[in-house]
């Protein structure tokens, strides 16, 4: 089984991507929608929940862990891989880092929640692979509760994503890195403003390539038959969905992630 985790509904653009590129795979996903955002939260407090949830997931019997968080990634990354150093464990910032080093751009853009980008997280990995990649970083902070509301497709939000990329006009970029997950959601809004010649670079894809790539190499045994049934209690292709608090717009959310509507179990263990 997979563990995945986030600090709200983001997370479920990676598990969207998962069930795309890896099949008759069992997904535990728990959002901490107590707590959220992580993204203005401080270190400490990210690394202690998203140590608790990791240590959750285990409990429950998943094999691997996903941070599917950019700012959890960013804050506390590291620190769970040494804290569980019999686990797997894939953050957003590491497979995606070094694919753009082998894209070999010269010039990019990365856009993400408060946390992450002042984290420097994404700096850090990029130029340990290409010191002479330019990087230029902005947080984006209203984008969040711009996809939780639901407002993918309103004037409103091309106007503040407008604004907000307008200061990488003159910069040139050739990459812009989606560094939160809930970001995909307004990719197609991002592309227009951005243009065609700026490669919209989604970690999530990336990661879920990654992981099934690790799978295939490494656990082969724990893949299901592909005729036999998904343990009582996962929904579709074999995910559960838990948050620890009642999600809000989950039906928009769920609808654009899966094209459904999903029921999710509220359950908070901490």
């Amino acid at each position: 089984m997979i563990g995945v985790f986030d600090s709200g509904v983001g997370g479920l653009s990676v598990v969207k991507e998962i069930l795309k590129n890896i099949s008759n795979r069992q997904i535990i996903y728990f959002g901490d929608t107590a707590r959220l955002p992580y993204g203005t939260k401080g270190v400490d407090f990210v690394k202690k929940y998203s140590e608790k949830i990791t240590q959750w997931l285990l409990d429950r019997g998943v094999k691997i862990i996903i941070i599917a968080c950019h700012t959890s990634s960013a804050l506390s990354g590291d620190y769970l891989k040494k804290q569980f150093q019999n686990v797997p464990i894939f953050d957003m910032i590491t497979p995606t880092a070094e694919k753009i080093s082998a894209f070999g751009f010269g010039r990019i853009g990365i856009i993400g929640t408060p946390g992450t980008i002042k984290s420097k997280a994404w700096e850090n990995h990029l130029l340990k692979l290409n010191p002479r990649l330019e990087i230029y970083s902005l947080a984006c902070p209203l984008l969040v509760p711009l996809v939780e509301q639901g407002w993918v497709d309103k004037k409103a939000t091309k106007e503040i994503v407008k604004e907000y990329l307008s200061c990488f006009k003159d910069k040139k970029i050739e990459g812009l890195v989606l560094a939160c997950t809930h970001y995909p959601m307004l990719e197609k809004v991002i592309k227009k403003v951005v243009g065609k010649k700026v490669k919209i670079i989604n970690p999530a894809e990336i990661l879920a390539k990654e992981v099934g790539k690790f799978l295939k190499e490494n656990l082969e045994a724990d893949y299901l038959p592909s005729s036999a049934k998904v343990t009582d209690g996962f929904q579709g292709n074999g995910y559960q969905i838990f948050f620890s608090d009642e999600p809000y717009n989950f039906k928009k959310i769920s609808r654009m992630c899966f094209n459904k509507k999903i029921k999710p179990t509220i359950l908070d263990p901490f």
